[in-house]
């Protein structure tokens, strides 16, 4: 059984290297690596300062990530 689940594994890391590997290109070479979106849901100001988006705290004024 360990056996099967290792070759299913490997075919699906040949059939799809995309997701192996997520910081190449279509050719094999390395790119810079796409930063991941906040999820915290700060939003930065025009003054530079940054206020909470949504929930309990909306409004307030906290540190910008």
């Amino acid at each position: 059984m360990l056996r099967l689940s290792v070759a299913f594994a490997a075919a699906a890391l040949l059939i799809n290297p995309a997701a192996a590997s997520p910081c190449k290109d279509a050719k094999g070479k390395f790119v810079k690596c796409p930063t991941a979106a906040h999820a915290s849901g700060v939003t930065k100001l025009a003054n530079g300062r940054c206020q909470v988006a949504s929930g309990p705290k909306k409004g307030q004024f906290t540190k910008c990530p």
